[in-house]
This record gives structure tokens, sequence and C-alpha cells, in this order.
């Protein structure tokens, strides 16, 4: 009877499960699109590269990826189907393991696949799930007599139930201010810290929570999507404290025992590895993508040593010129930014030695660079012991390095002549638009007082009081035909410490397209030595050299300009500036043409 039964059963499936296939028609092979969890933007590769590193090691399924032309990166995890991804996103932040601000995104928000390497997940989808069939009455009571006939006795299974993660509560307010009453003078101080790091409090780190801490408190509660209480939970105090850790990730701040220089501090040796010794210096060079670097500094001296470190830091290339600096009695500190890095030294004289460090770090990354500058400060420590002046001795040698370090370097030098007692310098015209900043003598600081671009010359002044040792007095007539001419001008750039004089004559008292403000020179020059005076056989000053590019074309290399005393007379007269009028004298022998040109011409640096 059975077996009749079970085919009769069987022969009423079959025909269902037609009927089945009929109704249902096409199912379709669409797709649903995956989804991603993102947790972090970073504005430029380095950033983006380090945040992946760090994330990959204590998170999965992460991805990196370019947002298109903004500029922007992301971290994401992923790809999820969309009803995980919702669970996924909630799970991970009630665990403090992603940002509060994390957020579901579709693979149509990003251009393109940047990381891992040669992956490039935006183009999957998710498999369709089957969608369930109805069954008829008639197939569920003869399923359900097959189940009864073929065993009677048994009981049906059973589907264990999954028991869902508990959710974590958090403290109620007053038990808030039960678990904070437990905290010791020193977390309740970097509480504060955190708060102040983090942009909310600007009060005095005393450990004391009042209205200024629990407003501040409430400020965070609030942009972290907490209720505003004041009080932080323990479960916040965590959160907070872990986004002030959370900028130190991947920097391995360690201590370091260095012994030969006497110096103890914490380095972030994963960003900076032991380079060399080259006294006074112990180098850490950059491991990574991160252009940091940081010095050691240790060596014996006295107070004139600690200053004359002072002043060579300050010529070097990892110290720019702009910033903060300070020079006490015993002890400095130097700040130096530009637009690609800032750079912090200190140093301090105790019994006889003197010891201190630099750390050099990528300009628009503030936060990282406080904090870890903070640490090390807070970390050094002085230890027997001082560099040896020999250690690491190399045979390489450079005028353009002190200590292995390479001495900070114009963008290019012209040449220029003082025009009166106050120090006002004739010089070139290509400065002005060139250079971020102007120097002259001994590194003084100059501004640029009015210019003529048609004509090639600017006047300078500077910014401090100067004595220039001799001024130019300007010739008065035109030259003569032939006539002997003497230029004056820092030709290498400074290196051989005085001007150079190169010996030429008088070609034409007009320029090649005519103009009689410019005389045409017979002589071979260098671009060093363009802004110099161009002197007469009596050290009258003629002109002002020009560059030797007329118009866009290059000249023979014995052919040169100057612009003649009269022009600049009636620009210096605008600019305010009275100048010295040549009396008609005799020739100067070589010996005092030298020692005129050395007292009135000045070397003229550009800086960016």
């Amino acid at each position: 009877m059975i077996r009749s039964f079970l085919a009769a059963v069987a022969i009423l499936v079959a025909g269902t499960t037609g009927a089945l296939a009929q109704q249902s028609g096409d199912v379709g092979d669409g797709a649903a699109p995956l989804v991603w969890v993102q947790i972090e933007a970073q504005p430029n590769l380095a950033a983006i590269n380090e945040a992946l590193r760090r994330r990959s090691a204590v998170l999965n399924d992460v991805n990196g990826f370019d947002l298109g032309g903004s500029g922007w990166y992301v971290v994401a995890l992923g790809p999820y189907e969309a009803e995980n991804a919702t669970e996924i996103l909630n799970r991970l932040r009630r665990e403090g393991r992603i940002p509060r601000d994390s957020y579901i995104a579709e693979s149509s928000d990003y251009a393109r696949q940047i990381w891992p390497v040669g992956t490039n997940l935006l183009t999957e989808r998710a498999a369709p799930a089957p969608e369930p069939q109805p069954q008829p009455e008639a197939l569920r009571e003869a399923i359900d007599g097959i189940a009864a006939l073929a065993d009677p006795i048994s009981e049906p299974d059973t589907i264990p139930l999954v028991e869902p993660e508990p959710e974590i509560r958090d403290e109620t307010p007053r038990e808030a201010r039960a678990s904070e009453a437990t905290l010791s003078r020193e977390a309740r101080a970097d509480l504060q810290v955190a708060l102040q790091w983090a942009g909310y409090y600007d009060g005095r780190i005393d450990a004391a929570f009042g209205p200024g801490t629990r407003r501040s408190m409430s400020n965070w509660q609030d942009a972290n999507g907490y209720e505003m209480t004041g009080v932080l939970t323990t479960m916040q105090r965590e959160e907070l404290l872990r986004q002030y850790n959370a900028v130190l990730d991947g920097m391995g701040m360690e201590r370091v025992v260095e012994a030969k220089a006497g110096i103890e501090m914490q380095v972030p040796l994963r960003v900076v590895s032991f380079a060399r010794y080259e006294p006074p210096f112990v180098q850490f060079d950059a491991s990574g993508d991160l252009p940091a670097r940081v010095l050691m500094i240790s060596q014996e001296g006295t107070q004139d040593t600690l200053y004359g470190l002072y002043d060579i830091m300050q010529t070097l290339e990892i110290v720019p010129q702009d910033g903060p600096r300070e020079r006490r009695g015993d002890g400095f500190t130097l700040v130096g930014e530009n637009a690609r890095m800032i750079s912090h030294t200190e140093a301090q004289l105790q019994d006889g030695q003197i010891k201190g460090f630099t750390l050099i770090w990528p300009a628009g990354d503030e936060d990282r660079r406080a904090r870890v500058l903070g640490l090390m400060q807070d970390s050094f420590t002085r230890t027997d012991g001082v560099l040896d002046p020999a250690a690491g001795a190399n045979d390489a040698q450079s005028i353009d390095l002190v200590s292995g370090l390479e001495i900070r370097k114009p963008l290019f030098t012209r040449s220029g002549f003082y025009v009166d007692e106050r120090g006002t310098v004739v010089t070139t015209s290509e400065l002005v638009d060139a250079c971020g900043q102007i120097t002259i003598e001994n590194g003084q600081e100059a501004e640029i007082a009015t210019s003529d671009a048609a004509l090639g010359v600017a006047v300078l002044r500077p910014k401090g009081s100067i004595a220039p040792i001799g001024v130019a007095s300007l010739a008065q007539g035109e030259p003569r035909l032939q006539s002997e001419v003497t230029v004056a001008g820092y030709s290498y750039g400074g290196v051989l410490g005085a001007p150079s004089l190169t010996f030429g004559t008088v070609s034409d008292i007009r320029g090649l397209d005519g103009q009689d403000n410019v005389a045409r020179l017979a002589l071979n020059t260098l671009e060093g030595d363009v802004g110099g005076p161009v002197m007469d056989a009596g050290g009258a000053v003629l002109g002002m050299l020009l560059p030797r590019q007329q118009g866009g074309r290059m000249l023979p290399e014995d052919v040169a300009f100057a612009a003649d005393a009269q022009a600049l007379s009636r620009l210096l007269s605008e600019a305010g500036t009275t100048t010295a009028t040549a009396a008609p004298g005799s020739p100067l022998a070589p010996a005092q043409m030298s020692d005129r040109a050395a007292g009135m011409t000045v070397l003229v640096s550009c800086w960016e």
C-alpha cells in the first residue's frame, strides 16, 4: 500500500513541478551590486599607503580606492552584499574597530582600485538568491504523508537557534560618574590632554574636571554621536584615548639607547632607522615612504661652541629659513619651515657637553609631527659620554656638506654694488619675480625698492643696518669707444669669497637695436657677474652688467651689455636715493682697482 501511495505521490510531485516551472517563467540572471564599508579618507598617496598598511594589520577585507579628480583616496572594507554590510558596519562600530562616522558606499562612488595592487573588485556583483517557490496544498499534504509513513515514530528535526551577539551596554550617567571617580590624577590629566588635542579643551591640564572640562566632554560626545551628558563613560573614555593614540599608529615609537652619544630617547623606528655617525650628529634617515629624519646632537664644547652650532645649523638644507628661533645662554631652539618640511632642533649646554636632537618631518602632517615631537622631548635623557669626533669618519669631503648634511643653497646668485652709505644695492631685475627671499652681505635680508624690467635693473634696500666699505661713484657722460673697462662680480657664486675682475673694451655706446641707455661691451663674463659694476680705468662706474641673452637670442661669448650710468641715476633718483658723482681721475693700478671693486661689489642670493 505504501508503495502504491509513493508512486501516486511521485506522479503528483512531477505534475506539480512541471506546472510550477510553467508558472514561474524566466527567473533572470541579474545580480545585486556589492557594497563597501568606507572607514577612512586621506588626501595623498603617502598618507593612504600608511593608512592601508595600518588598517590591514587589524582588519580583514581591506581595500584602497581612488575617488577620481578630487585627489582623495579611501580605505574601504568589502565587498559585501548589502544586507550583510549593515550588520558588519554596526558590529565593527560597537567593537570600536572602525570610526563611528564609517558608512556604506557603493562601487560607483570610486574611480579605480589602488590596493591590493593588481586587484579590481569594483565590477563584481553578488549572486542572486534563489526565489522560494510556492508549494500547492496537495504537494504539501503528500510530503507530510510520506514523512509520517516512512518514519511514523521519529520526532521532527530541530534547528538550533543562533544566539545573537549580546549588545554592549554603555554606562548610565550615574555609573559613568562612579567609574570616573576611581580614575587616578594621571588618568584624569590624560583625558584633558586628549580633549585638548582633539580641539575641545583649551584650559589648564590640572586633572580637575571643572565647567570647562565638562563642556569639552559634552562637545566631544556630540561630535562623536553620543548623548551629551558632560561625563564620559568608560567606553567613551577608551574611544577618546584610542583616537588620541591612533595618530601614532605605524610610527613605532621606541626608546633608543645611544651609548656612544650619551643620549636615550624615543624615536619613530618604523619611519626612520639608524644610518651613520657624522659628529656631532647621529643620523637616522627615512626607512619608508614618509620623508622624515632624526638627528641626535652630541659634542663637547663651551658657549662659543654652542653658538657656533646655532649659526651652522641655520646654513643647512634641513633647516628652512622661515620659522621661530631662540638662542639662550645655555641652549637654543630652531624651527624652520617651508612648503615641503618642518624641522625642529633643540640643544642645551650642560657640564661642558652639548646635547640635543633634530626632527625633520614633511609639511602638512602636523598632528603626527606634534605627537612624535612631544614624545621625543618628554623622553630625552642625557647619559654618560659624548660622541667621539672621529666616530664614523670617512674620506668623503665637500664644501657643500657639514657633518654629512647638505648646506642650504640659493636658487641662484648674481652680483650687485652699493650706491650709498645706507647699503642700497643696484642689481639685475632677474631677482624680482624669481625669489621668495633675497639676501646680500653676510646673509642680510633685502627687499626690492624699485625695478625697471625694460632696463633690466632692480634696486634693493637691506632690512637691517649695514655699513658698506665702499660705494659706487657714477661716471658722467658717455664712455669712449674702445676704451678699457673692468667688470667686478661674483663669477662663481661666492665660492672664492671676493669678487673677480674681468677686463674688456667698449664696443658701442648703444645696444644692438639702437637703445641709447645701453652700452655694448667686448669681454667674456659669467652668469654670476650679472648685476656687477662696469668701471672705467679710473674706477668710476659706467653702468651695470646685463644678462648676455638679449631678446631670446644667445650672442657670441665675447659680447656683453651694460645699463649705462645715466639710466641708473634716473632710476635711483625715482627711488629717493642720491648717488655720488665721479670726478675725473687718473687710471688706477690693478691692486687699487681690485680694492675699489671689493669695497662696493656685493653677492646677491636668490632663495625660494
